[in-house]
């Protein structure tokens, strides 16, 4: 009987595993809660109106047509029996396995504060891309119908919660639509007037990035607009906005991109976590005591061995998600199983808006617009279909020439952030 092999998560790290897996004499099944591969460092462009979510999101089933050892189920883990092998799915179903690799990524932390979540929106999903997009687009519209001037000052104050690389590129993506692309658009306000808000507890935003980056990325975000608040930290968030410090800034719109906590994987398998929740892995990245269970990505902590577990990057995942795939083919064909896995670090990057990035190779740094070339053309190679890759290339060329933005419609969400499919939307449900 052919070995069955669970992968759970359609991300960086779920792909690449089922992708080194493709040639092995086993069953390969892939669950994840959407029927779609999301390229999640684009994301933020979805929510700020510049790519619609076909561009950046593909049908799993579509990228794996030529595996034929592979079969995708659309359904919620819920988790783990060990002693069994098998994985609980959320309806009550369950799945057999032999090996089970666990990449189901992370989501938003409030630090102890859950009663935020119902006032601040988080972007990890196309549903969030398009609520926020909604939310965005619907604060200027209500403030042309506006005549009380506090309330318009409130509709166009929109809070960008936590300096790292989403939140510095919503605020400079944002500062945009407002600056540029809506400047002509309303009779009765000036879209330019916007106040963004970018608050970072921490001394400067994008503090991995070495050297004087992250001086940079706050002087281009505050010539874009942004008001960038650094060493406060946020003590409330609620329906009218938050709490900075001492200070009340009343909002239309808060976006948390502050912090992270692992899905609920550790909990399945009653292994030792981190203190983010991620699972804490072996060398070789399976679950201590679980020789036939994996963890990659962001649902993981691995210590290369210098006493800080690898970055929750996609490259981390994917380099992870290849190895785990060829660790079990080689146990699976017999052969011998590879060295401990290593992270090789091809650097960062973080756009800050229209030409200006920054990058860190390790020995060098670019910043300003040979860093945002640098990164246009990474994020164009790793979309996985040529089509997604062209059709992105073709809205940035637009958007750079003509400060436009496509993907401008109210059309998908209620007053609450409900998502209602439309035909952008659609278009990646197609199997």
């Amino acid at each position: 009987m052919r070995p069955k092999i669970v992968i759970v998560g359609a991300g960086f790290g779920g792909m690449a595993t089922v992708n080194a897996l493709k040639h092995v004499d086993a069953d390969v099944v892939l669950v994840d809660r959407t029927n779609h591969h999301l390229f999640q460092p684009l994301l933020y462009q979805v929510a700020t109106a510049a790519l619609s979510p076909a561009d950046i999101a593909t049908a799993s089933r579509v990228l794996l047509r030529r595996n034929r050892n592979a079969t995708v189920m659309m359904a919620d883990a819920a988790g783990v029996d060990t002693t069994a092998q098998i994985l609980q799915l959320a309806d009550g179903r369950t799945l057999h396995y032999d090996y089970l690799v666990l990449a189901t990524g992370a989501a938003y932390s409030f630090f102890g504060h859950d009663e935020w979540a119902g006032h601040a929106k988080v972007l990890k999903s196309l549903d969030d891309a398009l609520s926020i997009r909604d939310k965005l687009l619907r604060a200027f519209e209500r403030a042309e119908q506006c005549d009380d001037p506090a309330e318009v000052a409130r509709l166009l104050t929109f809070v960008v919660v936590g300096g790292g690389p989403t939140g510095v590129e919503l605020a400079g993506t944002i500062a945009e639509l407002a600056r540029t692309t809506l400047a002509r658009d309303f009779r009765h306000i000036d879209p330019q007037s916007a106040r963004i808000v970018l608050c970072e507890a921490g001394k400067h935003v994008l503090g991995a990035f070495p050297g004087e980056l992250p001086d940079y990325a706050s002087g281009a975000l505050r010539s874009l607009g942004v008001e960038v608040r650094l060493g406060e930290a946020v003590t409330l968030v609620d329906a009218d906005g938050i709490v900075l410090g001492p200070e009340r800034i009343n909002a239309a719109v808060v976006l948390w991109c502050a912090g992270t906590q692992a899905r609920p994987a550790a909990n399945w398998l009653g292994a030792e976590a981190a203190r983010n929740g991620a699972v804490k892995v072996a060398e070789d990245c399976s679950v201590p005591g679980h020789g036939n269970i994996f963890a990659i990505g962001d649902v993981a902590s691995f210590d290369p061995g210098t006493g800080r577990p690898l970055p929750g990057l996609a490259p981390v995942a994917k380099q992870q998600g290849k190895y785990v795939g060829r660790l079990i083919a080689n146990r699976i064909a017999g052969r011998k199983t590879p060295l401990p896995f290593r992270y090789r670090d091809l650097g960062s990057m973080a756009v800050i808006g229209r030409s200006r990035a920054i990058a860190d190779f390790g020995r060098f740094q670019l910043k300003g617009f040979l860093a945002w070339l640098a990164w246009s053309m990474v994020h164009l190679m790793l979309l996985v279909d040529f089509r997604s890759r062209l059709m992105v290339y073709m809205n940035w060329s637009w958007a750079w020439f003509t400060y436009g933005r496509g993907a401008r419609l109210l059309t998908g969400h209620d007053d609450h952030g409900t998502a209602v499919k439309d035909e952008a939307s659609s278009e990646i449900e197609k199997p």
